[in-house]
């Protein structure tokens, strides 16, 4: 578990409503929009969009995997 938190800090920051879990959520799909629209503007470019693509990906996950734990941790599932 500590390593969760070590990887995903924001994910763990401590959630007292559902407003803070709202603006939590909200931060993490506007990171992932923002990398995503970067890497579709940029994406016409061979070398770059290949990197901008795999970036992007990466991102995706991370963002996806922080928003499940930051809901898991609002709901109290992980300890």
């Amino acid at each position: 578990m500590d390593m969760l938190k070590k990887y995903f800090p924001y994910s763990f920051k401590e959630k007292k409503d559902v407003a803070a879990l709202v603006i939590n959520i909200i931060v993490y799909i506007v990171v992932g929009a923002l990398v995503g629209a970067v890497a579709a503007l940029l994406g016409w470019i061979p070398l770059v969009g290949l990197i901008l693509g795999i970036i992007s990906g990466l991102v995706g996950l991370y963002t996806t995997i922080g928003l499940v734990l930051s809901i898991l941790d609002y709901l109290k599932i992980l300890k």
